[in-house]
């Protein structure tokens, strides 16, 4: 990610765009009590609602994003209620992740393909991914507005072939705005070994 990129996601948390959520999405918590203990990592993570829910069930989280601001906001969040995570802002065209470390990897609503493999390849044998990103539709749904960032029918699922899915859909669903809709393409897989 180029330093132009950092600003712009920092100017945009800097601005008020990106106001914090209090709790994290339906998604997560979905899946939350069934996760494994351990460690778990929360990709792109924003202003942390979603590592600081794994963190209050008992993992011990790394939480990364590429702006810094992002980050600052989380960790006086986190830091408020008491949480211990660790926070990194990271360009994760470039951070390294540790090999067969981590039990959880999310990676809500932030498309990096290039990231796909290292995620499987840090992921502990057992481990579980939960994916959600937006993807293409003929809908008049809210997101991100460049095809690129939206993901084809069924990309999770031929992305992270070499995994276990417990869990696969595409689905329609409300918005955070009253009468707004999201595309997404969820996935919940664990890693055999």
């Amino acid at each position: 990610m180029s330093e132009d990129e950092r600003r712009i996601w920092d100017d945009r948390y800097s601005s008020g765009d990106y106001q914090p959520r209090p709790a994290a999405g339906p998604f997560l918590e979905a899946w939350i009590e069934r996760l494994p203990a351990g460690r778990a990592l929360d990709v792109a993570c924003g202003a942390g609602r979603h590592a600081m829910r794994l963190a209050e069930v008992g993992l011990a989280v790394d939480a990364l994003d590429v702006s810094a601001v992002a980050i600052d906001m989380a960790a006086k969040e986190a830091n408020r209620r008491g949480l211990d995570i660790n926070w990194v802002v990271a360009d994760l065209d470039h951070h390294a992740l540790p090999a067969g470390t981590y039990n959880v990897i999310t990676v809500i609503r932030y498309v990096n393909r290039s990231l796909w493999p290292r995620l499987v390849d840090a992921l502990a044998p057992g481990g579980w991914l939960l994916v959600e990103h937006h993807m293409k539709t003929d809908a008049d749904v809210d997101g991100p507005s460049s095809p690129e960032f939206r993901l084809e029918p069924q990309e999770l699922l031929e992305a992270f072939g070499s995994l276990r899915v417990l869990f696969y859909e595409e689905t329609i669903t409300e918005g955070d705005r009253p009468g707004r809709h999201h595309a997404l393409e969820r996935l919940v897989a664990v890693k055999e070994g």
